[in-house]
Order: structure tokens, then C-alpha cells, then sequence
């Protein structure tokens, strides 16, 4: 049955190797397990329910993509589109997590259309390359902003807005230490580096009596202060269509991204360029994201750490299908999650914050009106704390500048409509 489905042959691979896979994509990914509902707690979202979600969006999508595309890539609700759900929409923009939960369900179906009739292809090519990586910075650096206020490292300060708080402190200290402790043990290649960094800083933690235990076994919280509680008249608001358009935007370029970096990994990619099944390893991360807005989390998207498992040797979808099953399994550990205070997770912001910085290096940084955009790309991210702010502001600044500078033939009619609009948008949201 399991070489029917996943053609294990084919793939030069077996049973084992693909278990094995999984277990290692899983303990690479498992942080999400913490750190989602950490992040998403703070827009007033039951924790425990939002733990549940989690678990179950990710071994849904986890599962679709192994079984319908057959690709060893996991997913589960990312990393950045959590921030910008809790930080911008919510806390930021006044909205409710419920309207929030609306605007991913409508971006989900959107990118599910864009996917059905092949228009992704025509959205990513219109957008500059370096655009894309400005925006992948920025997200980084937004992550890195949120880490270190919740480490206590960063503190608001009434002169000059952000100060550094007391390094003698507990959480400063132990969140330091974690980081330190993450890019040691990655460096080190050890599997579940970030993973293993929460549950030390945890452990430490309640050991010293910094943080309360709550356990680490139980049934599964009720997922009911979270299901079907999405908003999806509240989020057809036309105040939103910036919102809806930047769940949809960092989904589309953040996994379009991550699949074609573990296909090449894992040597799935033809000779072309071209990734066979694309367009249903599309359908199956727009169908978890719609799941996953129902059963109560942010965006669900294709992780780029299904690379660690691929390393390990999987090359189906019977990987995916493996990190699935552990998430399943994963509902049980609720108290643990649960015992995981702010400064543990910091750690791991701040890791894949430095991840994402990397797309930086790609910039023509001799290249003034492509430098000048991407840097207000990233930089506005983190400082109007807002993803979506930092997408507008780098369309209209990009667009500006090269009409200004005599380059308008590298600008396409996409970018310049996409500029407009936010234009406009902006101008809705001083007023």
C-alpha cells in the first residue's frame, strides 16, 4: 500500500529512511508547537485552544501535502504571519482575532484560486526578485523586535522609544543564554537545535522558579474558544484589502519559496527548473491555511525546515505524512506547552529571524533605486511594526524612484497598480 501510494522505488528510498525523515523534520519544526501560541495568546486567543489548532493544522497539512503531491514537505501555521496576525492586525490595527481569522480563511481561498487557474506564476514574476528578499528581511527583523521585547531586553522608553531593560534580570539573561544555545547546537548540525533550546531555557526556568509547571501530559484542551469563531463578514471590509493582500502576498512568495529550496535539496526539480506537481503542492498548502483558519491559527504554510528531513534522506510523501501522524500525537503534551514562558520562545524568534535575514546578501547594493527600496522595505517592517506597511511602503518607494530616476521600462503594469492601491490604502488609514 505505502509503495502504491508513495512510490518508494521510484524515489530510491524505503520505509525506514522515510521514518526516520519525518521524526527529524518534526523535531526541527516542533517548536512552532510553543511558539504559535505563545505569540497568538497575546490577541486574547484561548492558549490551549490555539495549541490544539496548531497540532491539528499542521498534521492536516502535513498530511494533504504528502498524500495528494507526494512531496516530503511538512506544514504547520508560520513563522512571521503569526506576528504580523497578533502584532499588526490585532494589536496594532484594532481589529479582533476573529475578523483577523476571517482574513486568512479569504486569503487561503484566494491563493487556492490563484493555484486552480495558474495566476501565481504571473504575480511572482511581476514582483523584483529583490523586492521578495527585502521582504523576507523584514519579517526577520520584525521577528527579531518582538524577541527582544519578549526577553525584556527591549523596553519601551518615553524619550526615545525603545531602551534596553535590566540585563540582570532572569528572562534577559536565560533568553541570551538560549539563543547562544540554538546556534551553537545548529552549528554543531545537531538535530531539534531549536527545540532543544526551549525546553533548556524552559527547564531552567521552572527548576529556579522563574516560571510556574503546569505538567507535561494531559488529554487535549477543548478546541471550542477557537473553532469556527472566524469573522469572515468583519474581514470583507474593504479597510482589510491591505490585510488580506499581505496574508496572501508573504503566503504566496514565503512558500512558493520554501518549496522549490527543498525540491532542489532533495533533488526533485527537473533539469528545466521546473518542480513537477507544483501546482497541487499549491493547493494542498491553501487548503491547510483555509483549515487552519477554521480550526483556529494563522496562516498554515510549507516549512523550510522539511529541509532537515530531506537531509535525513526522505524523498516522499510519506515524510510529510510521518510529521503528521507526531503532531497528532503531540495534542497530548498541552501542559508542557503550556509551561513555556515568553523569554524561552524569544530564543527561537531570534533564530529564524537571523535566517531570514540571509536574502540580503542577493542585493545589488551598488544599484541605488534597487538598494533604497529595500531598505525601506525592511527597516519600516520592524519600526511601524507592521508587516503590511513595510510591503506597501516598499511597492510605492520601489515604483517612485525608479519613474523618478529614468527606469520606468523596468517596472511591469502589476507593480504599478499594486503601488496605486497602496497609495490609496495608505492615505484611507492617516485620514
Amino acid at each position: 500500500m505505502l509503495e502504491k501510494l508513495f512510490q518508494l522505488n521510484v524515489h530510491n528510498t524505503t520505509v525506514r529512511t522515510e521514518i526516520l525523515a519525518g521524526v527529524t523534520t518534526f523535531l526541527a519544526m516542533a517548536y512552532i508547537l510553543f511558539v504559535n501560541p505563545s505569540i497568538l495568546g497575546d490577541t486574547g486567543m484561548d492558549k490551549g485552544a490555539v495549541f490544539v489548532a496548531t497540532c491539528l493544522a499542521a498534521a492536516i497539512g502535513s498530511a494533504v501535502m504528502g498524500l495528494i503531491a507526494n512531496y516530503p514537505i511538512a506544514l504547520a501555521p508560520g513563522m512571521g504571519l503569526n506576528a504580523f496576525f497578533t502584532y499588526t492586525v490585532v494589536l496594532h490595527m484594532g481589529h479582533t482575532w476573529q475578523v483577523a481569522l476571517g482574513a486568512v480563511f479569504i486569503s487561503a481561498v484566494m491563493f487556492f484560486i490563484l493555484s486552480i487557474f495558474k495566476i501565481r506564476e504571473w504575480i511572482i514574476n511581476s514582483i523584483p526578485l529583490p523586492l521578495r528578499s527585502a521582504i523576507a528581511a523584514g519579517i526577520g527583523l520584525f521577528l527579531a523586535l518582538i524577541a527582544l521585547k519578549n526577553a525584556s531586553i527591549v523596553v519601551a522608553d518615553p524619550a526615545t522609544f525603545v531602551g534596553l531593560g535590566d540585563l540582570a534580570k532572569p528572562a534577559p539573561i536565560l533568553a541570551t543564554l538560549g539563543f547562544f544555545l540554538i546556534v551553537a547546537l545548529e552549528a554543531l548540525r545537531v538535530k531539534g537545535a531549536v527545540l532543544i533550546g526551549i525546553l533548556v531555557v524552559t527547564i531552567v526556568s521552572i527548576v529556579f522558579h522563574f516560571s510556574p509547571f503546569g505538567g507535561v501530559m494531559s488529554m487535549p484542551p477543548s478546541l471550542a474558544p477557537t473553532f469556527l469563531q472566524l469573522d469572515i463578514k468583519g474581514a470583507l471590509d474593504i479597510g482589510l484589502f491591505s490585510v488580506i493582500f499581505s496574508f496572501l502576498f508573504v503566503d504566496l512568495f514565503d512558500n512558493s519559496g520554501t518549496l522549490i529550496g527543498v525540491a532542489k535539496r532533495a533533488g526533485l526539480m527537473g533539469k528545466d527548473g521546473y518542480m513537477p506537481k507544483m501546482g497541487r503542492a499549491l493547493i494542498a498548502d491553501s487548503t491547510a491555511a483555509m483549515a487552519g483558519s477554521l480550526l483556529g491559527t494563522s496562516t498554515t504554510t510549507s516549512y523550510i525546515e522539511s529541509a532537515a528531513g530531506v537531509s535525513a534522506g526522505g524523498r516522499t510523501g510519506l515524510t510529510a505524512v510521518v510529521v503528521g501522524i507526531l503532531f497528532l500525537l503531540a495534542l497530548f503534551f498541552a501542559p508542557l506547552a503550556g509551561s513555556v514562558p515568553a523569554y524561552a520562545t524569544a530564543p527561537a524568534l531570534m533564530f529564524v529571524a537571523v535566517l531570514m535575514m540571509s536574502g540580503l546578501a542577493e542585493i545589488e547594493w551598488d544599484d541605488i533605486t534597487v538598494a533604497a527600496p529595500v531598505v525601506i522595505t525592511a527597516l519600516a517592517m520592524p519600526f511601524t511594526f507592521s508587516i503590511a506597511n513595510g510591503i506597501a511602503l516598499g511597492f510605492i518607494s520601489w515604483t517612485a524612484i525608479k519613474l523618478l530616476s529614468g527606469k520606468a521600462r523596468e517596472l511591469n503594469p502589476a507593480l504599478v497598480i499594486l503601488s496605486i492601491l497602496f497609495v490609496i490604502k495608505l492615505g484611507w488609514f492617516n485620514a
